[in-house]
Order: C-alpha cells, then sequence, then structure tokens
C-alpha cells in the first residue's frame, strides 16, 4: 500500500474514533514496573477497569513478590471485572516472573537511565510481555513514541484497509508513529485502544459495525461474521410400545430355546456315548475270546508234539525186533 493512502486512512481512522471516543488521562507517577503490571490488566479492558484491578492488586497484596508466587486462580479472581481475567492473571504472573529471574529483584528504574533502544530489548525477552505491554512501558515508562495497539485495535485497521492480512499476522501497523505527532501520542492512543476494546468485547454487536462502516463503507464483507451454525440432528422417532412388547416376547423365548437346544444335545452326547460304551465292551469281549481260543491251540499243539515224541520209542523197539528175528535166523541156516 502506498504510503499517502496509508496516511490518508489513518487520518481518517482518528477523526471518525475522536467522535466516538474522549481521550483518557493515565497516571504518570508510576515506576516502570507499575506501568508494566497496569498494561497486563488494560490491554484488552478499558482503563477505568484496569485502574481498580491495579489498586486492588496493590492494596490486597503486601508486594508484587507476593502477587508472583500467588496461584492463577486466586488472581483470577481479584481480575475479574477485566474483559480476560484468565488471560490478563496468565499475562501478569508470567512478566513478574519473568522479571524476578532477570533482575532478581522488582526495580527497574536503572532501566531509564539506559538506552531506550536496549530497554525495550530488555522488556520484549519477558515471557509473557505483548506488543501492547512493550509500547505502552515504552510510552508511559520510558517517555519514548510508541502508541500501544491491542489485538481489536489490529484486527479494525486490518477491517478498513490500513494494514494488510499480512501485516496483521506480524502484529504491525506500518506509519502509524509518522502519522502521529509525539506529543499527540498518548491522546491517539488512549482513543485507539478503546476502539479496539469495543472490537474486543462486542465483535458483532451494532456500535463497533457502524464506526467500521463509517471509516470504510466497503468493509462490509471483511466485517467480522459469525460462526455458521450447526443443523439440528433429526430427533429420534419414539417407537410405538406395542412393537416394543412384540420384539421382547421372542427375545424371553430365545433363551428357552436355547436351553431346550442344550437338552436335546445333552441327550444326544448321552446316547451317542452309550453305543460307543457298548462297542467297546463287545471289542474287549471278542478280543478276550481270541485270546482263550489261542490258547486252547497252543495247548493242543503241545499235546500233538507230546504224542508224537512218546511213539518214537516204540518204533526204535520195533527195529530192535526186526534186527534180533533177522539173526535167529541166520543162526538156523548155518
Amino acid at each position: 500500500m502506498a504510503s499517502t493512502n496509508r496516511a490518508a486512512l489513518i487520518a481518517k481512522v482518528l477523526k471518525v474514533a475522536k467522535k466516538h471516543y474522549k481521550l483518557v488521562v493515565l497516571t504518570k507517577d508510576r515506576s516502570l514496573l507499575d506501568h508494566l503490571v497496569f498494561a497486563c490488566c488494560a490491554e484488552n479492558s478499558t482503563y477505568d477497569v484496569a485502574e481498580e484491578v491495579f489498586q486492588s492488586l496493590s492494596n490486597d497484596y503486601f508486594d508484587w513478590n507476593e502477587v508472583r508466587v500467588s496461584t492463577l486462580l486466586e488472581l483470577a479472581e481479584v481480575m475479574k471485572p477485566l474483559n480476560d481475567p484468565v488471560e490478563s492473571a496468565t499475562r501478569l504472573k508470567r512478566v513478574l516472573q519473568s522479571v524476578f529471574e532477570t533482575h532478581y529483584s522488582f526495580d527497574l528504574e536503572p532501566m531509564k537511565k539506559q538506552n531506550i533502544g536496549q530497554s525495550v530489548k530488555t522488556i520484549t525477552r519477558y515471557n509473557g510481555s505483548t506488543p501492547y505491554i512493550v509500547s505502552f512501558a515504552v510510552q508511559q515508562g520510558l517517555a519514548g513514541h510508541s502508541i500501544p495497539i491491542n489485538s481489536g485495535l489490529l484486527e479494525s485497521l486490518r477491517v478498513v484497509g490500513v494494514i494488510s492480512d499480512a501485516e496483521a499476522k506480524k502484529y504491525t501497523v506500518p506509519g502509524l508513529e509518522r502519522a502521529v505527532p509525539k506529543n499527540k501520542g498518548e491522546e491517539v492512543g488512549t482513543i485507539l485502544h478503546q476502539l479496539g476494546v469495543e472490537l474486543n468485547r462486542s465483535p458483532y454487536g451494532q456500535t463497533i459495525r457502524k464506526i467500521l462502516l463509517e471509516i470504510d463503507p466497503g468493509c462490509k464483507d471483511r466485517l467480522p461474521k459469525r460462526a455458521p451454525k450447526k443443523a439440528p440432528e433429526p430427533e429420534p422417532v419414539p417407537e410405538k410400545p406395542k412393537a416394543k412388547e412384540k420384539k421382547a416376547e421372542p427375545a424371553k423365548a430365545a433363551p428357552a430355546s436355547k436351553k431346550a437346544d442344550t437338552k436335546k444335545a445333552d441327550t444326544k452326547k448321552a446316547v451317542a456315548k452309550k453305543p460307543v460304551a457298548a462297542t467297546k465292551k463287545a471289542v474287549a469281549k471278542n478280543a478276550a475270546k481270541k485270546t482263550v481260543a489261542k490258547k486252547k491251540v497252543k495247548k493242543k499243539v503241545k499235546k500233538k508234539v507230546v504224542k508224537k515224541t512218546t511213539k518214537s520209542p516204540t518204533k526204535k523197539k520195533t527195529k530192535k525186533k526186526t534186527t534180533t528175528k533177522k539173526k535167529v535166523k541166520k543162526k538156523k541156516k548155518r
């Protein structure tokens, strides 16, 4: 975007914003750490509510170290009037913890004597610090020229075309400090802050829509839109009671049929087991008979063998008698 067009758009944004919001005078006689704590509270809320919460933290706790060691739930309860109490408590707790770990104290006044660039680098490295917190500390605590930009203001400038989507992702608004002189920085910062808080508080409200359309009538398509509602699921059709009873009867009869089937299966098994046992007994009897028959055959064979053996000596005796007879006949011949 050309610098002349951007400067003209910024001037128009300031002109319209001044119609709807007024200058807020901030307390200046605070330490640098107090400005950091106030920025943690005021990032997405109005200045008067942030001032109320800051005073509660200052009065209810002994010092900032006690706030640091408090639980997140306790801090969120104290910071409940803010638009984002949990996020603000998280930022505050992290910043205080990082300050303590970096300096081992809560005295940041020596940073005012340093080069402003070096102090900005130190604050940026604090865990929990956001671009808004850094710019607010620079403007209010280090007397530098910087305009704090919260998330709502960044989205508003994107919608009206002051910055592109890529610049919005980088969280930068090029040319804003050049378009606003330093002596007007605090005034412009408080007015733009209220514009951003309005969008953050009610992004779909008529108030913010009118202001943004007044700045750029052609931004209607870029305005925040609600997410489309999901189609309601069809209600289940209630079943008729008769159908339920009919379905229930076969369900009850099913176990009985199962029992009958199991009984039949048991009887079949019993019947099947009986013939098997009978066949086993018959086989055993047949085997016993065969063994008995074999034993009888063996006994008969033994008896025959014995008879044969007994007959053989008689044959020998007959042979001897025949030999003796032959000898007698020979003697008679002689």
